[in-house]
């Protein structure tokens, strides 16, 4: 079933689909407080259910998850030929994954760092909000163009 944001004329993705275009993305960005301003980190990640994985290194992002802070993280696609796109939106905790059963089990997860600096920090993003936004194509490429 699509619903359209009667406002904005985009259709709201139910969780599922969120979901399932989480789980089809490796890249995606964690946006935290640092220092009193927003930051915006890309990471490589995987799903552990409802939950974002990912592992780093020392910094910003291990600094809000060692004190448990709130953080969003977002993927999106877009096609700019037909102005289509999507994003999904996790809002949640930052959490540092530290027991050895939840260790096992992240461990297991499809995801390898992509930076050669020592990322064996797990940390994983409690989901407590999913959302998505889809543009949906309304002309066709033709009409596009000029």
């Amino acid at each position: 079933m699509y619903l359209i944001d009667p406002r904005t004329g985009i259709e709201i993705l139910e969780r599922a689909e969120c979901l399932r275009l989480l789980a089809s993305e490796v890249v995606g960005r964690v946006a935290v407080i640092a220092g009193g301003r927003p930051v915006v980190l890309p990471v490589n990640y995987a799903m552990d259910g409802d939950d974002v994985v990912f592992r780093t290194a020392e910094g910003t992002k291990l600094d809000a998850a060692v004190r448990g802070a709130p953080v969003a993280f977002e993927i999106d696609h877009t096609d700019r030929l037909y102005r289509t796109g999507w994003s999904v939106l996790v809002s949640g905790r930052a959490e540092v994954v530290t027991e050895a059963a939840d260790l096992e089990r992240v461990r297991r997860l499809p995801l390898r760092p992509w930076s050669t600096h020592d990322t064996s920090n797990w940390i994983v993003i409690r989901a407590e909000e999913i959302t998505g936004r889809r543009i949906v194509h309304i002309a066709p490429p033709e009409a596009l163009r000029g």
